[in-house]
């Protein structure tokens, strides 16, 4: 079975292939030859999920999942959120987001937060949404090297590591990717 997962991550590609089963050929935009930057312009990490997949099937005619992932911290007001990944700006860049965030944090004792997952697949005529949640705290400072985005700072509930400072197996199975992967992994099994 082949499937396209809508990003052009390398890093959220590899996380993800690890845990699908080895019967689906997973291919990436860039297997496709699509190269254009998909239009995120929905409101809610669901619609820019059902967005980016739906993309896929009607203009390439896959198979076709797309994730969309936040960052929501209570006490700023559920930010940075949708907007996660161009926090700081357009340029996407992970170093000045976690920045910000944690500017915006200063001198607060609640640091609550929670990352989001949701997973659009397109196929056979049909969406179907998984969604995925991890809870834990934003530390005072970045720790770790592996990961991406906001993983160095971003400590779940119950673990003494970030996600930068954890093995990628251990990432997946608490994280919220992995639990929206995992619910797409039973519905394909159907």
């Amino acid at each position: 079975m082949q499937l396209v997962f809508a990003t052009h991550n390398e890093n959220k590609f590899k996380e993800v292939k690890a845990l699908l089963p080895h019967h689906i050929e997973l291919l990436s935009l860039n297997d496709i030859g699509c190269e254009e930057d998909i239009p995120e312009t929905a409101e809610t990490i669901e619609g820019n999920a059902a967005i980016k997949a739906d993309y896929i099937t009607s203009y390439y005619n896959y198979a076709c999942f797309a994730d969309d992932t936040g960052l929501e911290v209570p006490v700023l007001n559920n930010e940075p959120g949708v907007l996660s990944a161009r926090y700081a700006g357009e340029g996407k860049n992970d170093r000045a987001n976690m920045e910000k965030l944690l500017r915006n944090l200063e001198g607060k004792t609640q640091r609550d937060a929670r990352f989001k997952t949701a997973i659009a697949l397109s196929m056979n005529g049909k969406e179907v949404m998984f969604l995925g949640i991890c809870t834990g705290t934003i530390t005072e400072r970045s720790r770790g090297l592996g990961g991406f985005g906001y993983d160095p700072i971003f400590q779940p509930d119950g673990y003494s590591e970030t996600f930068a400072e954890m093995d990628l197996a251990t990432k997946n199975e608490i994280g919220h990717r992995g639990r929206a992967i995992r619910q797409l992994i039973e519905y394909l099994k159907e």
